[in-house]
């Protein structure tokens, strides 16, 4: 996680809990010649728009204060949404026994992407079942999240 983002998570952490929501990740990106700061949060009741206004309400104000952002940009909270991208210990460990569709940067076994049961994974390996079982080192994947079954 890029050190803006570190700094905003561990900022609004407290302030996001005290309302009632948990903070699910926090992402700083430039997209074209816009910055956009997203927060995504969740809770067990899911997460509506009066959600992410209340949360947006209630972080705005020490956002600004720290000013640990320079440029200007766009505040968006949202809900991490159904098909979640699992980044931290706490999301892989919370999607054990879950679907799961992992990226891969470079091919393994002829294939860049695969889909499987989440099984375990530690800090080098994350390893799925799908007819048969798979470890991937955590070095080549680009992205793991959930899969949902429409």
């Amino acid at each position: 996680m890029a050190k803006i983002e570190e700094k905003v998570e561990t900022l609004i952490s407290k302030a996001i809990n005290n309302l009632g929501y948990e903070l699910y990740d926090v992402e700083y990106v430039k997209e074209g010649k816009d910055y956009f700061l997203r927060i995504y949060i969740d809770s067990e009741k899911g997460i509506d728009l009066d959600d992410c206004e209340k949360v947006s309400n209630g972080i705005t104000e020490i956002l600004d204060k720290e000013d640990y952002i320079k440029e200007q940009y766009f505040l968006e909270v949202s809900s991490p949404g159904i098909e979640r991208v699992l980044k931290k210990e706490k999301h892989l460990k919370d999607n054990i026994d879950n679907e799961v569709q992992i990226k891969l940067f470079k091919q393994l076994d002829g294939q860049k992407q695969y889909k499987g049961i989440l099984k375990d994974f530690s800090n080098d390996y994350i390893t799925i079942f799908n007819e048969r079982e798979i470890k991937i080192d955590r070095k080549n994947i680009s992205q793991i999240k959930t899969v949902y079954n429409w």
